[in-house]
């Protein structure tokens, strides 16, 4: 009889069983003998513990960990010893040295344009001509006015002449009056004393005299007070026609603004107007440039904005020639990370130059010196130059160090510490790698 495989323990067990003499007691004392007590290996379990511990750090090092990230995504430099040019280099642009604004004075509708945009002009050329009813309404209205006081004055004056003669009239009358009481007066002294009048017709013809000689002095007083009265009337009827022709004047002028001209000879740029356009006042229409002369203005990163000075020299190349500039003007207000300069020929300036014409500007902030060097590129908008992402020696990885750096130019930093020359880095944005600080690089 054959038996199943995996039970001959059983089968053992048995026969072991039968092979015993009958009427033997199984006690189990063969099984409570005591065992012989192990004692821990300490040294073998600390050698297969380090054992572990190494084999899983080299399973760490296999393995790739950090952000990963493609090489064709990155731009790597590799940091070398140069010379550092301390010059910053930028577009400028052309621009006319004097300009002059065509603002409008006077509000009105276009009624005729003599004049394109770009055209050359002479001094004191009508350029166009406006039409305002209101204001020739208005120098209707004030002549009329002062037409007026015109008449006004000639009246009064008439007043006053006829015044005084009627008051010299009366003078010479109460003149002569006087001069008869008075003669009247000394004859009558002598007859007094001989008692050809009596005494009280004597006192009526001296108190006659006294009378006409005040009726003469009142007449004297009035005719001074009405003659002056009536010659401040005519002084203030004087002033109110002349501040009627300064009005009319005003007028004259706003009607004579109508017809624009132009203040300088030079090229009318943007001008744009069209006829039958409504202008108001103090619009601005166009400029008249000087073509004779120019100056460059650029627009400068806000990192040279203490470095670049008025007095600072630089050469633009225009047409294959180069000349020398100076800055002149700098305006610190910072817009879109950038500020304005301006600057001047100060030799021969180009001849063929245009406004609006772009040129290439190197600006010298100071002189060159050997230097270990990066490019200037993007990373350093986004560290602002305290840290890199530096490339391990295999160039599967990157991992974050801090870096001192100095000056800048348009094209290249300037490395002061924590780089050497040879090392590579990561010079174009770190925007996607967000706060990690190792690159795993895929190729």
């Amino acid at each position: 009889m054959l038996r199943p495989q995996g039970l001959p323990m059983a089968l053992k067990v048995v026969e072991t069983q039968q092979s015993e003499p009958l009427g033997a007691r199984v006690t189990g004392a063969a099984m409570d003998q005591p065992l012989p007590k192990r004692r821990p290996n300490y040294p073998v379990w600390g050698a297969g513990a380090l054992l572990l511990l190494a084999g899983l750090a080299v399973i760490y090092q296999l393995l790739p960990h950090g952000l990963r990230v493609a090489r064709s995504d990155l731009r790597i430099a590799t940091v070398q010893q140069g010379m550092f040019h301390n010059d910053v280099v930028v577009r400028a642009r052309a621009e006319p040295l004097h300009t002059i604004m065509l603002d409008v004075l006077e509000s009105g509708r276009v009624e005729e344009i003599l004049v394109n945009d770009g055209a050359q002009v002479a001094k004191g050329a009508l350029l166009f001509r406006l039409s305002n009813p209101q204001r020739r309404l208005d120098l209707v209205a004030r002549e009329a006015d002062r037409a007026q006081q015109i008449s006004n004055l000639s009246e009064l004056r008439v007043l006053v002449e006829t015044s005084q003669t009627e008051h010299q009239r009366r003078l010479l009358e109460l003149d002569f009056a006087l001069a008869q009481a008075e003669r009247q007066y000394t004859r009558s002294t002598s007859l007094v004393e001989t008692g050809v009048i009596s005494v009280a017709d004597f006192e009526d013809i001296r108190d006659r005299v006294e009378q006409q000689r005040r009726a003469l002095a009142d007449e004297k007083r009035r005719a001074a007070i009405e003659l002056r009265i009536k010659q401040d009337g005519v002084r203030q009827m004087e002033q109110a026609i002349q501040q009627l022709d300064a009005g009319l004047k005003v007028v004259n002028e706003s009607i004579d603004a109508l017809a624009v001209r132009a203040p300088i000879a030079g090229r009318l740029t943007d001008f744009r107007l069209q006829l039958g356009e409504i202008v108001k006042a103090e619009q601005r229409v166009g400029r008249i440039d000087d073509p004779s002369q120019f100056k460059l203005t650029a627009q400068i990163d806000e990192f040279f904005l203490g470095s670049v000075l008025p007095g600072k020299e630089g050469l633009v190349n225009v047409n294959a020639r180069q000349y020398p500039v100076a800055v002149s003007r700098v305006f610190p207000q910072i817009k879109d990370g950038r500020f304005s300069a301006e600057l001047l020929f100060t030799g021969d300036a180009p001849a063929e130059m245009s406004p609006g014409q772009s040129a290439e500007l190197r600006i010298t902030l100071g002189s060159a010196r050997p230097a270990l060097i990066l490019p200037n590129d993007a990373f350093l908008a986004d560290t602002g130059g305290a840290w890199a992402f530096v490339l391990t020696e295999d160039g599967g990885s990157a991992e974050r160090r801090k870096i001192r750096i100095g000056r800048r130019n348009t094209s290249q930093v300037e490395v002061i510490s924590d780089l050497a020359a040879g090392e590579r880095v990561i010079v174009s944005t770190y925007a996607a790698f967000g706060d990690a600080d190792r690159l795993q690089i895929a190729q």
